[in-house]
């Protein structure tokens, strides 16, 4: 199987940057299957229904969330009736509308367990990643059940997603990081065959402030005072993902490798 994932899209920049380029990679690329990290796509802060369907027209099978999952209203409604939105699996029980995991039907038959977790440190705290992680891996093993697992881990600190990379060793496909919107260039196979990388970047317009306009983050780093909002930076958006191939018989991976296209940093496809 061949899945793409894309890191957190970040505005209009990284919507129109998702929609131009999604489809032609879809093709060239070949892919299976595709995931995007959406929980900045409504003007930076959140989703909505539009800008969901905006991502599923370019050719998202899925979107997953993290801690900006619930900063547009809707979203608490719009998530229960969509299935293919996936916010993290450990809130606690019944906190939380929606899922954090769903397995999904290829229409050859093939299934993949995708899910969403958030990590701890640096981040609002929620139940224990691991042990949720844990739980859903356990209930839908790795080629006995799915045939793929992808895990979106939305997390600030690098230790603690390679710590989480290293713990699903050779029970997931692809364990890959979101949330600090830069890439990351440890991509690579583990020893136990699941593909890794501690952040996916992002989608968006890179002459910026992770996504945003420049002056008011370095405002508040230089004065510590605000003086705006966070306005979300709508130049030309290098699309950031990974391409991941997986071995049918196994469910693991068999390579990794970055997808980077447009906008200002160096193409990778």
């Amino acid at each position: 199987m061949r899945i793409g994932f894309f890191g957190d899209v970040v505005g209009k920049s990284g919507r129109e940057g998702v929609m131009e380029h999604l489809p032609g990679l879809k093709d060239r690329l070949q892919l299976d299957f595709v995931i995007v990290n959406a929980e900045n796509a409504a003007g930076g802060f959140g989703i909505t229904e539009r800008t969901a369907n905006e991502l599923y027209d370019a050719g998202a099978d899925v979107l997953t969330l993290g801690n900006h999952a619930w900063d547009q209203n809707e979203a608490l409604t719009y998530i229960e009736r969509e299935p293919r939105l996936l916010r993290p699996v450990n809130y606690p029980e019944g906190a939380a509308p929606g899922r954090g995991s769903s397995l999904y039907d290829l229409p050859d038959g093939r299934r993949v367990l995708v899910m969403n977790v958030m990590l701890r440190l640096f981040m609002q705290p929620l139940e224990d990643p691991f042990a949720a992680v844990d739980r859903e891996l356990n209930a839908a093993p790795l080629g006995a059940v799915a045939d793929a697992i992808i895990v979106d881990m939305h997390g600030e600190a690098t230790s603690e997603k390679n710590a989480l990379g290293v713990y699903c060793d050779g029970r997931a496909s692809l364990v890959v990081g979101t949330h600090t919107h830069i890439p990351t260039a440890d991509h690579r196979v583990l020893p136990g065959g699941t593909a890794y990388q501690t952040d996916a970047g992002m989608c968006g317009d890179y002459d910026s402030v992770i996504g945003m306009e420049k002056d008011e983050p370095v405002n508040r780093f230089v004065t510590h005072m605000r003086s705006s909002r966070f306005q979300t930076a709508n130049g030309p958006a290098t699309v950031c993902g990974l391409l991941v191939e997986t071995d049918d018989s196994t469910g693991l991976a068999v390579s990794c490798s970055p997808i980077r296209v447009g906008g200002v940093l160096e193409a990778i496809e």
